[in-house]
């Protein structure tokens, strides 16, 4: 549980750093940078890792039909973490797409797993991007929306995104549990 907790913590830590101590980033130039992405490696590899490790220890069991409803909110997370929401119509007007799409990706996780080190990790990551919104609005309250799109850009990305859905889920098959269930 250790690893995973500090994991979350180098996770926490790397992306709200900028945020919460912009004079110490600055003072760091381009070279903080490499720190952060050191940082957040370090943190993603600690989660695997302390995930990996801890015993499973029964929370609640999730209904089998979940699994679906799983996928589907992962397709629409890989879809709306893609370049669409610059480059398409759909989603040109959301300000946060890419940590509304984590949010989606961590929540349809917790929905198919009933473990603790599910519910620590995937909750931590949560509760991490709704945190994450709510301080890049603080720090930057004014935003506009970028030039809107075309559907056609949609289309491609959303096709895009179910090829990658099939690679992760196969990716995610070989190292865990298939994510199509079976």
């Amino acid at each position: 549980m250790a690893l995973l907790i500090l994991g979350l913590l180098l996770w926490w830590g790397g992306h709200l750093f900028k945020r919460l101590a912009p004079k110490r980033r600055a003072s760091m130039g381009n070279g903080g940078r490499g720190v952060v992405a050191l940082v957040l490696v370090a943190g993603v590899v600690l989660m695997v890792l302390g995930y990996r490790s801890m015993d499973f220890i029964h929370v609640w069991a999730p209904p089998s039909f979940m699994v679906h409803i799983n996928n589907l909110m992962v397709l629409i997370a890989i879809y709306m973490m893609s370049p669409a929401p610059k480059k398409g119509a759909l989603l040109s007007g959301m300000r946060h797409p890419m940590l509304a799409g984590f949010k989606l990706w961590a929540a349809a996780h917790l929905l198919v797993n009933g473990d603790l080190a599910s519910v620590v990790l995937f909750g931590g990551l949560l509760a991490w991007a709704i945190v994450q919104v709510i301080v890049i609005n603080r720090a930057e309250p004014e935003w506009q929306p970028g030039p809107k799109g075309t559907i056609a850009k949609d289309a491609m990305f959303f096709a895009a995104s179910i090829v990658l859905m099939g690679v992760i889920g196969y990716v995610h098959g070989i190292v865990g549990p298939s994510p199509f269930g079976g």
